[in-house]
C-alpha cells in the first residue's frame, strides 16, 4: 500500500473513537461518500495498518481490582532466554499487556489483580518464580487520567 494520507489519518482517528459506527456515519462526518471511505478502510485492513476490531473492557468494573506496572530484569538478556520468558508470561491471566523494553529493565508488564493480596502472591508466588526472572519492581496504579 502506498502511504497513507490525511484522509487515511481521519478514517483511522475517527474509527478508534468509534469502531461501531456505520460506514454512512463516518463517510458523513469526514465529508465523503460511503463508496471511497469504505474502499479506504478495505485497504488499511489488507495492509495491515487496521489490525482488527476490538471491544475495549474496563476491567476494573469486571474485577473490582487494581492495576500494577511490573518493569522486570532477567538475569540472561540472550534471545532464547527473552523466548522463553515470553512465552511464560502469555501463560499468566494476571497479565494484561507485556512489553520487551530497551533500557533499563528487559519487559514491561500491566497487570490487573484483586487487591495488594493477591499482587503479593502473583508477583512472589508466580511471576519471581518463572526461571531467569532477576528483579521485579511495581508501581500501582492511583488513578486512569488517558486510555486509548
Amino acid at each position: 500500500m502506498e502511504t497513507i494520507d490525511a484522509i487515511d489519518r481521519k478514517i483511522i482517528s475517527r474509527l478508534q473513537k468509534d469502531a461501531k459506527q456505520s460506514i454512512k456515519e463516518l463517510a458523513h462526518s469526514i465529508g465523503m461518500t460511503k463508496t471511497p471511505v469504505y474502499e479506504r478502510i478495505k485497504k488499511l485492513e489488507k495492509a495491515g495498518i487496521i489490525e482488527k476490531y476490538i471491544a475495549v473492557v474496563d476491567q476494573r468494573k469486571l474485577i473490582n481490582g487494581m492495576f500494577v506496572f511490573c518493569s522486570v530484569s532477567l538475569e540472561v538478556q540472550k534471545l532464547k532466554e527473552i523466548e522463553i520468558f515470553k512465552e511464560e508470561v502469555r501463560k499468566l491471566p494476571e497479565v494484561l499487556e507485556c512489553y520487551l523494553m530497551g533500557g533499563v529493565n528487559d519487559f514491561l508488564l500491566k497487570v490487573m489483580v484483586k487487591d495488594l493480596e493477591a499482587y503479593h502472591q502473583f508477583s512472589s508466588g508466580k511471576l519471581a518464580a518463572l526461571d531467569n526472572v532477576s528483579q521485579i519492581k511495581s508501581t500501582f496504579v492511583l488513578d486512569e487520567v488517558k486510555k486509548q
